[in-house]
């Protein structure tokens, strides 16, 4: 890779936490999960940090 791949790399990793950082910040102030998947398994973490591979009601 040439060395503006890698710039271009971070830069878009950089967008793509921001983006992430904010939806999660977002969903707990509203109260609703953040839904992640890891090996195929579902977790959830709930608004107080809680995670759970049980969906929440």
């Amino acid at each position: 890779m040439k060395k503006e791949d890698y710039e271009l790399l971070f830069k878009v990793t950089k967008i793509g936490t921001r983006a992430v950082k904010k939806a999660q910040e977002e969903n707990r102030k509203k109260g609703l999960p953040s839904v992640y998947s890891k090996n195929k398994k579902i977790y959830y973490e709930l608004p107080d940090g809680t995670m759970t591979v049980n969906a929440p009601a």
